[in-house]
């Protein structure tokens, strides 16, 4: 059972990961057109410049899951890629069980207010002409951590599957 979570939850940020990779390209257009019309037609706007941000932040945020479910995130690893996948396993369930899922949770709880208040507002850009869409940006600092959570806890589920399997075999 715990195996189907850990496979819906990989499934939720593989989903994700996919579609926002998406972003990229939708990006490296806008930023493209920006420059033609900045340089060849000397016309500009504000929206098209804030929505290369938006599509940053929007990939950026919302591909952390999918990054750590990738294991392509940035990892300190003097020593743990000596490591046994045994002492591997136990160094992932402890980290994510004390340093992941804090940061996680504290990041939800601290951001939450701002996020809400920025809803309550309807908040929009502050420049002339800009996007008024920062709300929904902001939206993205909460459901960052929680798209991170769930792929950590996805993690601990396999990692202590891993732990369980190994010593069964070991037996």
């Amino acid at each position: 059972m715990l195996n189907n979570v850990s496979q819906f939850l990989n499934n939720i940020n593989e989903y994700i990961g996919r579609t926002v990779a998406w972003l990229v390209l939708a990006m490296v257009l806008t930023t493209f057109a920006i420059v033609v019309l900045r340089y060849g037609f000397n016309s500009g706007s504000i929206a098209m410049q804030e929505s290369v941000v938006y599509l940053h932040s929007f990939m950026f945020m919302l591909a952390i899951g999918y990054t750590l479910k990738h294991e392509k995130h940035v990892r300190v690893d003097v020593f743990y890629q000596y490591f046994s996948a045994r002492k591997k396993a136990w160094v992932n369930l402890l980290g994510h069980t004390f340093l992941s899922l804090p940061f996680c949770g504290f990041l939800i709880y601290i951001s939450w207010d701002y996020s809400a208040n920025a809803w309550r507002l309807l908040e929009g850009s502050q420049e002339a002409g800009g996007l008024p869409l920062v709300f929904i940006l902001k939206t993205l600092i909460p459901v960052m951590p929680a798209l991170l959570g769930l792929q950590v806890i996805a993690n601990m589920i396999d990692q202590l599957h891993h732990l369980l399997t190994t010593k069964q075999a070991s037996n």
